[in-house]
């Protein structure tokens, strides 16, 4: 006699439904972030610190964009055919050196290599922690687990911005040391608490790259993944341009800006587990259109509490994209090749977050209205690709 088992409406929840390696892939995410306090304050050290004109500290950050562009594909490549736990470890030992030497580098020559590897290095992590996670989580739960991730890195950002801060107050030597120092903790933790997670079998023969290039549905997640970076990062770009012209002061652009990370820590892991219900590719299209209606809005942005609206919308968006995205791309990997696709999606929005910049400067002078409305637009056009694109992408990952 057949026993009928009840369907489950949902994924189990709750911190037990994840495996413990997870939780500490999370811890050192938590713990790298925190430390992670460089970054954000790179271009000022390069003015303040090493006297570059805004020309040379301009090149010095272009050439650590180009080697963060490259790091996504090359690390996934590596965690591929490596392995998630060595390619991570390494890379952060990578990471640490890097960083003694760009703050040891004088001249614009040796700073501008010295950058240009730290940008090779630093975002290392990325393709093997999505690959761990793909390898380590069933399915239903890889949604609840990238949000996790998200939330992970921005409590980690918002520790870092105010230690950073305080940091470089007592030199540009404790900022890169401690900076390096956490790295080694992060390698260490992944090193002797996560197990290698990569299949036995590992990737299938032949090109891996070019594998993830001639997947259909892959491009035009990649395509969507694009646009959707050349529109949030002008948050961090022409963002700021703008509301200067809008006399918006730094400290009022400060505080608005500091509510996405409050938003995102308190409302990512609620928002994470009800979305897991509903059907991803549409999830992806509604959380990029509110992202799209966020910078939209911007256009009516005349002072510090309308620009803070817009932060709140334009976050609520970020939140629903951050865990539905990673887990579309894991799905649609074929088995090995966890690493090199999410390489492949990181750089697509590697390469779209850096035409950030130019996209700004070509229509900030045109007006406000014409680049909000713009870029609104762009987002509407990944969220209709999104759709457009639905049927392929559920069918290589139901």
């Amino acid at each position: 006699m057949a026993v009928l088992t009840p369907r489950p409406s949902r994924a189990p929840s709750g911190p037990s439904s994840l495996p413990r390696p997870f939780w500490t892939l999370w811890l050192g995410v938590v713990i790298n972030r925190t430390g992670a306090i460089v970054q954000p304050f790179l271009s000022v050290y390069l003015v303040e610190v090493q006297g570059f004109t805004l020309a040379r500290a301009g090149a010095v950050m272009t050439a650590f964009g180009v080697g963060s562009l490259l790091s996504h594909v090359l690390a996934g490549w590596l965690t591929d055919r490596f392995g998630r736990r060595p390619t991570l470890t390494c890379g952060m030992l990578a990471t640490s050196a890097a960083m003694v030497a760009l703050g040891a580098a004088r001249g614009f020559t040796a700073v501008a290599v010295a950058a240009f590897l730290l940008g090779l290095t630093i975002e290392s992590y990325r393709p093997a922690a999505q690959a761990m996670v793909a390898d380590l989580v069933p399915p239903p739960l890889r949604q609840r687990a990238y949000g996790l991730l998200f939330w992970a890195t921005n409590l980690g950002y918002a520790v870092a911005m105010v230690a950073g801060g305080r940091l470089a107050d007592h030199g540009a030597h404790a900022m890169f040391g401690v900076n390096a120092a956490v790295a080694l903790v992060f390698a260490a933790v992944v090193w002797r608490a996560v197990p290698e997670s990569r299949p036995a079998e590992g990737p299938p023969p032949g090109p891996q790259l070019r594998t993830a290039l001639r997947d259909r549905p892959m491009l035009a997640v990649c395509a969507v993944t694009s646009a959707y970076g050349l529109l949030f990062a002008q948050a961090f770009t022409t963002l700021p341009l703008a509301m200067a012209e809008q006399r918006v002061s730094r400290a009022d652009f400060g505080l608005a800006m500091a509510l996405n990370g409050v938003l995102i820590v308190v409302l990512q892991l609620p928002v994470t587990g009800w979305l897991a219900r509903w059907d991803r590719v549409r999830v992806l299209a509604a959380g990029t259109t509110v992202v799209a209606a966020g910078f939209a809005l911007t256009a009516l942005v005349h002072d510090a509490r309308t620009l803070a609206l817009t932060v709140a919308v334009w976050t609520a968006g970020e939140i629903v994209v951050a865990g539905t995205l990673p887990s579309i791309v894991a799905d649609l990997a074929p088995p090995g090749l966890q690493g090199t696709y999410a390489g492949v999606s990181g750089m697509s929005w590697a390469a779209g977050a850096a035409l950030a910049p130019l996209a700004g400067a070509a229509l900030l002078p045109v007006g406000p209205r014409p680049l909000w409305l713009t870029l609104g637009a762009v987002g509407a056009a990944a969220a209709l690709g999104t759709l457009m694109a639905g049927a392929s992408v559920r069918r290589r990952t139901a």
